[in-house]
């Protein structure tokens, strides 16, 4: 049984782990709020097929493209933070309580952290990366840019039935009980970082489809980020969150066809 004074610094710790994940997000979630306010405001590129174009994309004036995938890659950091802390923090709280005993449990929970959004990270560098070239591609083949509609509902429909795959189940129940998965790490910078890296992999292989959703529905609006970040955050915490995965792909795969109806003409 633990003395007094252990239970009140314990608490105390918990008070400020929990404080500093609620910064984070507010200051992760200003700054997107701020970037898409201010995306908006400079507009976006209409293109044949009555689809419009996201200046995320593209360079602004005089910026060359290092500048571009700097910048897209921050605020894609930013939004990411924003959009999986909910569902990471419960179990970075876990691993915080496992390696209670660690002179340095407040830096491997941090280096955990880190691992995991350096994973987003790097999707966010892929995700420019083709984001760009498929742009440019659209820009300068109006033929191609006439399919866009077409092909958006086609992704959305393909990500709704990936829902239903064993892909999805498996990395799903993978984030679901990584937490389970604390009591036999070791407290040690290596062990973390690679705990930290293993939760980005599982956890972007389970949203991916949920997170192209994001790209080709609106990358820049508030509202398909809070939808996805609403969708991602349940299904990990839900009782039923396979239940939960499906039901979202049964939506996911109505509003691609939707799409698809208003893009041949039919809506």
């Amino acid at each position: 049984m633990t003395d007094p004074v252990t239970r009140a610094r314990d608490r105390d710790s918990e008070r400020l782990f929990i404080g500093a994940c609620v910064a984070l997000f507010a200051t992760s979630a200003a700054i997107v709020i701020v970037w898409s306010t201010s995306m908006s405001a400079i507009g976006a590129v209409a293109m044949p097929g009555g689809w419009t174009m996201s200046m995320a994309w593209m360079r602004m004036p005089r910026q060359t493209w290092p500048g571009a995938a700097a910048a897209f890659i921050g605020m894609w950091l930013a939004m990411m933070v924003a959009m999986m802390l909910p569902s990471l923090a419960p179990m970075l709280r876990r691993y915080r309580v496992t390696m209670a005993g660690a002179a340095r449990r407040t830096w491997l929970t941090a280096l955990v952290g880190v691992g995991y959004f350096f994973v987003w990270s790097a999707i966010g560098l892929l995700a420019f990366v083709l984001g760009a070239a498929l742009a440019a591609v659209a820009m300068q083949l109006p033929a191609i840019a006439q399919t866009v509609p077409v092909a958006i509902g086609l992704i959305i429909l393909i990500a709704g039935a990936l829902q239903f795959t064993s892909w999805k189940a498996y990395h799903l129940a993978c984030c679901r009980n990584a937490s389970a998965r604390c009591d036999a790490l070791s407290p040690d910078t290596g062990t973390a970082w690679r705990y930290g890296v293993r939760l980005g992999f599982h956890c972007s292989a389970c949203c991916e489809g949920l997170m192209t959703i994001l790209l080709v529905a609106g990358v820049m609006d508030l509202r398909v980020m809070a939808v996805v970040m609403a969708a991602i955050t349940v299904e990990r915490v839900a009782g039923a969150g396979h239940r939960v995965a499906r039901v979202i792909g049964t939506v996911a795969i109505g509003s691609g066809l939707l799409l698809i109806w208003r893009a041949i003409g039919f809506g």
